[in-house]
């Protein structure tokens, strides 16, 4: 099948569409539904007939969208009216929800005419937070929004209008950067002269272009003052009219700076790309095709051709998915009552700053694994970039704050904490740790150094204050891989072939020369393993914590800090964690990655560990020994060790959280379970941290969780040793390392 039968296909399965309507609140139970609906709701609803505002705190409003169209001009489509525009509309509400955590109604109106269009949206407003505007005509597409926007309190926005400018706005501003122009000097031509020409042409002159450098031209050619004289054009394209004479796209394009491009695909040829000025910048953004396609405006040219299109299989894809979910989320927790010029200012320089700075690489992998660095080939971020959700709606609040628009103040700096819980539990998880780790950073060692990932992680732990990192490995390496990165810090490295580090060696002779290591080997071992290297520094306390494991064997990685740095005091057991977040809870998983069959002991300090661990995190721990039995349902000297792992820890006054087992799985998770069947549990709600009996059942367990039940994991995390080492799993990514280095600082502050 093509792509039409695949995306028929795909709408009409079961249930058919690509949205539905969920519940928030729990329905199980009659009081359940009398708090929902009658009598409780009757409550609330006299709240907010004596104060309107106390909507946002009642219902869902605040994070309600109405994305409206009545299908005129439907991208690609035309005019197909209200009934047929719904697909699109849906689509509309599926990214407000996937990037921005917004929820939308979509609404199709079968009405043409500006004055009964805007009565049926404005006579909606009680229901909704805001009002995106889709794939409507001009000039009437202008008057509705206006219209709209003077007469609701809550943000208007057209967003075929304004989202290609706000996006191509940042585009516009990195562009101007890398070929050492001045905007307020750029001759611009525009291709086109509908809506979306029109917002952007003026948007780029509040970001400082001079209108009198804009050129627009349509159908007929450039838009002049004679043709506004002679009636050719409307209200709107005229405020672009030039004082020419006349002439086409070809004679506009001579000596320009700049070309936008918002009309329709293969108009511009290599001999006009030729005949702008050095190092042109081409925003090609007709769907599908471009007005230029990215090979031939490249080929024109020997110079710098910056170039962007709407197409996300060439660089510099200008979509407004950067644009639209972000403006509506800042503007929304701000009840703001409009989206002003302020606010899509900070929008697009939010997007500008962002494509400036390193790239998780769960986006690259996204886009193909090509390298994705602030230049001609990225001046914009990617769309799947999580975030944008983080820079851009913080900078939009703020402005609306700062503008007056907004109806509520908001902490910034709390806000950032309460975007990433909309993204994830896991997110939210980590900011916990990342604070902690801020308030005291201490110095981590990266016995992987020279490797890409370690460079790039190192430069966020010391951009975002979370460690002073050490990197181990050869410093030239290290210093040229960071430069080709466009990683501008000097980090701390310590290179064994040019640094004294014949004080480690000794010390490692010193730790291993009963175990059959001799003074040369032990001088050898710092010089060309850095795990053993970090592992002697972390031991004699010049720095705090270490990690590896990036691009070694788990076990191999393991090995140097098990022998120089152990375990603590008083124990001899070191355990592997995951932590794994759903929706709306966290659970840890312990034994994963080191002890393959645990005896009761062993397991009782795992659980003590992992309960350590848990409230590093700010969780209180509630512990389950799983086994396949139910409180001796079964009993043999398998079940028997989870069992006498549970007495070792009840009988110990140190213990301060329940635990109890051993118990099935589903009987830990389950409370109806647990409490229902169980009532004698230890346990009062379901376990949060679980043991599990060896090794293999803890890491199958681990990661059926993680890619059928849809949790994100986090670790392994190391417990149990005397300092604090973290061995990565072969492949993270540099966010796992950012993630896994605030473990270790939390750890070593602790």
């Amino acid at each position: 099948m093509g792509l039409d039968d695949d995306a028929r296909e795909y709408h009409r399965q079961e249930p058919p569409g690509k949205i539905e309507i969920e519940t928030t609140k729990p329905t199980n139970t009659q009081r359940d539904l009398s708090l929902a609906y009658s009598p409780g709701v009757a409550a609330p609803c006299r709240d907010i007939a004596a104060d309107p505002e106390s909507v946002f705190e009642y219902t869902a409003k605040g994070n309600l969208v109405a994305v409206v169209s009545n299908g005129s001009a439907v991208l690609g489509l035309g005019d197909i009216g209200a009934a047929a525009s719904k697909p699109v509309m849906e689509g509309k509400g599926v990214l407000f929800k996937r990037f921005a955590d917004i929820d939308v109604f979509d609404i199709e109106l079968d009405i043409d005419a500006v004055d009964p269009f805007c009565e049926a949206v404005k006579a909606m407003g009680p229901t909704f937070g805001g009002v995106n505007l889709e794939d409507i005509k001009a000039p009437e597409c202008f008057k509705i929004e206006e219209r709209l926007r003077e007469e609701m309190d809550v943000p208007v926005f057209h967003d075929d209008q304004h989202g290609t400018a706000i996006i191509s706005g940042a585009a516009l501003m990195n562009a101007v950067d890398i070929s050492d122009k001045d905007l307020s000097e750029l001759d611009i031509v525009f291709s086109g002269a509908g809506a979306s020409a029109i917002a952007t042409a003026r948007f780029y002159v509040s970001l400082g272009a001079r209108k009198e450098n804009i050129t627009m031209c349509d159908s007929s050619g450039i838009i002049t003052e004679s043709r506004v004289e002679d009636g050719e054009v409307n209200e709107y394209k005229s405020q672009f009219a030039s004082p020419v004479e006349g002439g086409d796209l070809a004679d506009a394009m001579e000596g320009a700076d700049v070309f936008v491009g918002l009309s329709v695909g293969g108009i511009v040829s290599q001999e006009m790309v030729r005949s702008m000025a050095a190092d042109p910048i081409i925003f090609a953004m007709a769907n599908p095709d471009p007005e230029i396609t990215y090979e031939d405006a490249k080929g024109a040219r020997d110079d710098t051709v910056i170039m962007a299109t709407g197409r996300s299989d060439y660089p510099n894809m200008v979509n407004n998915v950067l644009g639209f979910p972000f403006l509506f989320r800042g503007a929304l927790d701000v009840r703001a009552t409009e989206i002003n010029e302020e606010m899509k200012a900070a929008a697009a320089e939010a997007l500008a700053d962002l494509a400036r700075k390193d790239v998780p690489d769960a986006v690259v992998k996204a886009y193909g694994d090509d390298p994705l660095q602030f230049g001609p080939e990225y001046v914009i971020p990617k769309p799947l970039d999580p975030r944008v959700l983080f820079e851009v709606a913080p900078r939009v609040a703020e402005a609306a704050m700062e503008s007056g628009s907004a109806r509520t103040e908001i902490d910034l700096a709390k806000y950032r904490e309460r975007l990433e819980a909309r993204l994830g539990k896991s997110r939210e998880m980590m900011r916990v740790v990342l604070n902690k780790a801020k308030s005291d950073p201490k110095r981590i060692a990266l016995a992987e150094g020279t490797d890409e990932k370690m460079i790039r992680a190192a430069y966020q732990l010391s951009e975002q204050g979370i460690a002073d990192p050490v990197l181990l490995g050869d410093a030239d390496t290290i210093s040229q891989t960071a430069a080709e990165l466009g990683l501008s810090f000097r980090p701390e490295v310590v290179d064994p072939d040019n640094r004294d580090v014949s004080s480690y060696g000794d010390r490692l002779y010193e730790l291993r020369k009963r175990k059959g290591i001799t003074k040369r080997e032990a001088a050898d071992l710092v010089r060309r393993d850095t795990n053993y290297l970090a592992s002697v520094m972390v031991e004699t306390g010049d720095v705090d914590a270490m990690l590896t494991g990036l691009t070694h064997h788990y076990p191999s990685a393991l090995r140097p800090p098990l022998q120089v740095v152990g375990s603590a005091v008083d124990t001899d057991t070191v355990a592997g964690v995951y932590m794994l977040t759903f929706k709306n809870r966290v659970i840890f998983c312990a034994d994963t990655t080191v002890n393959q069959d645990p005896d009761a002991e062993t397991l009782a300090e795992v659980t003590r560990h992992t309960a350590d661990l848990a409230r590093r995190f700010n969780v209180e721990p509630r512990a389950a020994m799983l086994s396949y039995s139910n409180f001796g349902s079964v009993d043999n000297e398998g079940t028997r060790k989870p069992r006498e792992a549970v007495d070792i820890l009840q009988s110990d006054e140190t213990v301060d959280f329940p635990v109890d087992g051993e118990m099935q799985a589903d009987t830990a998770v389950v409370d109806d379970i647990l409490n229902g069947t169980y009532e004698f549990s230890q346990l009062d709600e379901a376990a949060n941290v679980l043991v599990f009996p060896n090794l293999e059942a803890g890491n199958i367990g681990y990661k059926l969780l993680q890619r059928l039940g849809g949790a994100e994991a986090i670790g392994p995390m190391l417990v149990g040793m005397d300092e604090p080492v973290h061995v990565l799993q072969r492949g993270d990514e540099v966010k796992d390392i950012v993630n896994l280095a605030s473990v270790a600082v939390v750890d070593a502050q602790e």
